[in-house]
């Protein structure tokens, strides 16, 4: 990851306050029920992560409660997208991981989300449609990156 740290980064273009209250309408608009939106990401986060992921782990990486993460996972058993299995580098803890089903769906809402994409950027051009969705997926993985650092941090 390349880039100038945050002290030499522009502050004082007014674009930068209009990234908090952008993403919060982007999370609102996704073309999903919220049933939708909490699996995609328990999906997401799943399939994402470095290694092997628990519940405590999910919870924390959905900075929700282990409980709330724990109804979602449970839901997603329940529908076959996510089983639970013995972890590999120590058997005693249980870990979760996608099943084919789980694969389809995230390939699901993918094509979903970005046929959305194309719809409302449809007066974009090509080049700014690309130029966008890398700099968003490159936002998304520095994001991912800057958390875990975060909570590297606190422990």
């Amino acid at each position: 990851m390349t880039g100038a740290s945050f002290s030499e980064q522009p502050s004082d273009d007014p674009a930068l306050d209009q990234i908090g209250p952008a993403l919060s309408r982007l999370r609102r608009r996704a073309p999903a029920s919220g049933k939708d939106l909490s699996r995609n990401l328990v999906l997401n986060v799943i399939a994402d992560a470095p290694g092997e992921t628990t519940v405590g782990g999910l919870a924390a990486e959905m900075g929700v409660a282990q409980p709330v993460a724990s109804r979602t996972v449970a839901a997603c058993i329940e529908e076959g997208l996510l089983r639970r299995a013995a972890s590999q580098a120590d058997g005693r803890r249980t870990v979760l991981e996608l099943t084919e089903r789980g694969e389809a769906e995230r390939t699901r809402f993918a094509a979903e989300q970005r046929k959305a994409f194309l719809e409302i950027t449809a007066a974009w051009s090509p080049e700014e449609r690309v130029q966008f969705a890398r700099l968003l997926a490159r936002y998304g993985a520095d994001a991912t990156a800057w958390s875990r650092r975060q909570a590297a941090g606190r422990d």
